[in-house]
């Protein structure tokens, strides 16, 4: 449940439906992005990826591998997950597939903890890591 909870996170954003991400967390839910800036709860979630959804010159995919879920007991759970993210930003109009691409975006680590609800089991935190981030063309020699 823990792992299906990762990849409908990606599908839900990269399938034009990312405001359904808050549907995925906790009322008190934290997200955490690589620059350190963050959101709180459930609400401040769904803006911000009402926002994502909004979009249409960005075309992406977030592949995400190597999932690990640790289950501490019947009701908490933590995670690790590898993203490789592919993006490509229109400059005019909306993002239209396919698009050339010579290489991921960015690749990093997604650490999660998950919290059983009445419901079902919900994202509690999320904080994405960068490994690795593409240069801009005019930073490459």
């Amino acid at each position: 449940s823990c792992e299906r909870l990762i990849v409908e996170y990606a599908w839900l954003i990269d399938s034009g439906s990312a405001s359904l991400v808050a549907d995925l967390v906790t009322e008190q839910a934290t997200w955490t992005g690589a620059d350190g800036g963050g959101m709180v709860g459930r609400d401040e979630i769904r803006r911000a990826f009402e926002g994502r959804e909004r979009l249409s010159r960005r075309l992406s995919r977030h592949v995400v591998t190597n999932v690990r879920i640790d289950v501490a007991d019947d009701d908490h759970a933590s995670g690790t997950a590898y993203l490789v993210q592919y993006r490509h930003d229109a400059v005019d109009g909306p993002a239209v597939a396919p698009t050339a691409m010579e290489h991921p975006k960015f690749v990093g680590d997604y650490h999660l903890t998950f919290l059983r609800t009445e419901e079902r089991w919900r994202i509690d935190s999320l904080r994405f890591e960068l490994a690795f981030l593409r240069q801009r063309r005019t930073d490459r020699t």
